[in-house]
């Protein structure tokens, strides 16, 4: 019998492999997807952002309502910890000017390699295109091959690392909520996190700009505000900066309908300096020309702001405006597009060592949990501490019950 059986391929699962196995126990891995980390290999195509340099008080802020779940687990397993393993891997790390930290070759495939080489050493079975299903009668898990016939693998303790419900052409296609609903534990309805937003555009701005970016622009939804890029899409508005703010956005408009950003698209230029400039005289030049050169506001930036109508003829009336462009967000993309999700598993059902307290023996970890942070390198850092506090508890739980003595 298997000391440990891990469903699902992704960070949380792979790391809390690697350190079962290291400590000698007998590891097996199932994913339904063909090869191993398929979304942890998606986000290494933009350069793998692993975690975060920050003051570790601000980093943890970013998981908001679940700061209080994960800062005991990244202060156990913090970015440094992170960092060394991947050294240790033979992948060297560098923190970026924006103080996020990378692979210094910028892509995950040569860590997921490296990973991979090191699990097979250490004697980790890892079964491709098999799905779980369930549990049996007899509390088992329930597999399906992909061409092959339903069976029961039986071990000592089960590890749920199957993601939450993006991407899931990736694998995340939460088809494991029944079978942990079916034993009374509470499932929260997942969201799109980190995701773009649905927005009403004219005809001219959505024809003529779609796919423009809006650079060095500030986002203000309430109290909220964050500097960044964002992008003009066909449907809506995405990037960075909408990214960082959509958990507020999707609550706002699960609350009251929508959610009416403000668009600052010059934040490091106060209003009185922008009336002193639209002051000048404009001669000959058309009023776009005239604020293309005077306060270099781009073309799609001038359809945004027409967006609210036409340009107020008062000067300091429309350096307002260009401060504070109302953009209204109707819904959420889909879920199937977002980076990451938020819902899933109700944090109270799990014990400090991630057990599902209704299923002993059974610990989960991951995307499968209801959280949620921005991109940032926040997202992995608390996959692999999950993964990290994971292992220590199954570790805990073999001891306790007297049936894992390897070390």
């Amino acid at each position: 019998m298997l000391d440990v059986l891990i469903l699902g391929a992704g960070p949380a699962g792979l790391f809390a492999a690697d350190r079962l196995a290291a400590r000698g126990y007998s590891v097996a891995v199932v994913d339904q997807m063909p090869s191993p980390a398929r979304k942890f290999l998606m986000a290494g195509r933009g350069g793998l952002n692993l975690t975060h340099s920050e003051d570790l008080s601000a980093f943890l802020s970013r998981y908001r309502e679940a700061e209080d779940f994960l800062a005991p687990l990244v202060r156990e397993f913090p970015p440094q910890a992170l960092r060394d393993w991947c050294h240790d891997l033979g992948q060297e790390t560098f923190v970026g000017s924006s103080g996020r930290i990378f692979p210094t070759v910028m892509k995950a495939s040569p860590l997921l390699r490296s990973l991979l080489r090191r699990l097979e050493k250490n004697g980790v079975e890892l079964r491709a295109r098999q799905r779980f299903t369930g549990f049996s009668k007899d509390g088992l898990p329930a597999i399906e091959p992909e061409n092959g016939r339903h069976y029961t693998l039986p071990a000592k303790t089960i590890m749920l690392a199957m993601g939450g419900a993006s991407w899931p052409k990736l694998g995340s296609d939460a088809g494991w909520v029944p079978a942990l609903e079916e034993h009374g534990i509470e499932v929260n309805r997942f969201q799109p996190s980190n995701c773009g937003f649905q927005v009403a555009w004219s005809p001219f701005l959505r024809d003529r700009f779609a796919g423009s970016p809006l650079k060095r622009i500030a986002l203000k939804l309430g109290e909220n505000i964050v500097q960044g890029e964002a992008l003009i899409s066909e449907k809506g508005l995405e990037g960075g900066a909408v990214y960082a703010l959509s958990a507020e956005i999707r609550e706002t408009i699960n609350t009251t309908g929508i959610a009416e950003l403000r668009i600052d698209l010059r934040p490091s230029t106060s209003v009185e300096e922008l009336t002193r400039k639209l002051s000048r005289p404009r001669g000959k030049q058309s009023f776009a020309t005239f604020l293309k050169k005077t306060l270099k506001l781009h073309p799609v930036e001038q359809a945004l702001v027409r967006e609210a109508g036409p340009f107020p003829e008062d000067q300091s009336t429309l350096a307002r405006l260009i401060k504070s462009v109302p953009v209204t967000c109707t819904a959420p993309y889909p879920i199937d597009r977002a980076i990451s999700s938020a819902g899933g598993i109700a944090l109270d059902e799990l014990n400090d060592g991630l057990m599902l307290k209704k299923l002993p023996g059974v610990f989960a970890a991951g995307e499968m949990l209801d959280w949620e942070a921005p991109t940032g390198g926040y997202l992995l850092q608390a996959c692999f501490a999950m993964g990290y506090r994971a292992a220590n508890g199954i570790v805990e739980y073999l001891k306790s019950t007297k049936e894992g003595q390897a070390e």
